[in-house]
């Protein structure tokens, strides 16, 4: 669980907690389409009531169909502008994204371990369209630098198992105790693999850590293909952890939320399918207008633990 950070400055910090919804850092690169990056971030945050920190690591030249270039910031400009708002406001909990460089991943490290009580949640995307040194150099710097510090680790199957495991002989996939064990070794105590196929053509997604299986879901495959799934899911996670949830309990209602928001997705362009992070607010047609609407994580808009 999350710890608020009390500012001397101010008499009565508990009240700061009341005054809004909690806080969460994000760390993570533009994205002009809104699928995945600070976007995408900002709106999973948001949808489930929680206020967006974003700190711009760098940016993507992408559209709906794929990534065509990255520029990523100086480390300096990073720090500047995390610590201008860790000096301001108290956070709850930091999501690490795509850093977009080793240089960048030093100095996020450097601030969670000044923040040592804030949980991080770091999330590993597809960097398939990199090239292959900067992929290997950006994954070393992660397991040295962040990892030491990350409470959970988030990824699709298939990148952590290419990432963590690249010598992987057995004839069978690693389950997620493998993928545990294998980021354990770097300090982090918890794993969350996504879109791990099951016989039936679902995909699973399982938090465990190298003993135990604490907790999956499984879901079946939507037509068409998505983007920003990842980033959407981490977020939330991240979130949820902010309010003072249960790690077991903030990963199943963010599969749900995320359920939900690929069930309603959109093609806003001429590629791939967005999440519709907001799909909650939308009319329901046979609903009764006398009813208030359901919130997507069963919690009243009044009790919303922020």
């Amino acid at each position: 669980m999350a710890v608020l950070i009390p500012d001397s400055r101010d008499p009565a910090p508990d009240s700061r907690s009341r005054a809004g919804p909690v806080c969460v850092l994000l760390f993570n690169a533009n994205d002009p389409s809104g699928a995945g990056g600070l976007a995408g971030d900002a709106a999973a945050v948001g949808g489930i009531g929680g206020h967006g920190l974003p700190v711009v690591t760098g940016s993507y030249v992408r559209d709906s169909s794929e990534i065509h270039e990255h520029l990523a910031f100086d480390d300096d400009y990073v720090t500047e502008q995390a610590r201008a708002v860790l000096e301001d406001m108290p956070v709850q909990a930091i999501k690490v994204g795509f850093a977009g460089s080793a240089d960048n991943l030093a100095a996020i490290a450097a601030i969670a371990e000044d923040y040592a009580q804030v949980p991080v949640v770091t999330y590993m995307p597809d960097l398939s369209w990199w090239s292959s040194d900067a992929i290997d150099l950006y994954h070393d710097a992660c397991a040295e630098l962040l990892l030491p510090a990350t409470s959970l680790l988030i990824g699709n199957h298939g990148t952590l198992w290419r990432w963590l495991l690249p010598d992987w002989q057995d004839e069978k996939p690693p389950t997620a105790r493998d993928l545990a064990a294998a980021a354990a070794e770097h300090g982090v105590p918890y794993l969350l693999a996504t879109g791990m196929l099951l016989p039936d053509g679902r995909q699973n997604n399982v938090l465990a850590t190298p003993h135990a299986v604490l907790c999956s879901a499984a879901f079946d495959t939507l037509p068409g293909s998505f983007i920003g799934a990842g980033d959407t899911l981490s977020a939330t996670v991240t979130a949820l952890v902010a309010c003072g949830c249960e790690l077991t309990e903030a990963v199943q209602d963010a599969l749900t939320y995320v359920e939900g928001c690929l069930a309603c997705g959109f093609r806003p362009g001429m590629g791939h399918q967005l999440p519709d992070r907001m799909f909650w607010a939308e009319p329901d047609d046979d609903a009764d207008p006398d009813e208030p609407d359901d919130d997507p994580l069963g919690i009243a808009p009044n009790d919303t633990p922020h």
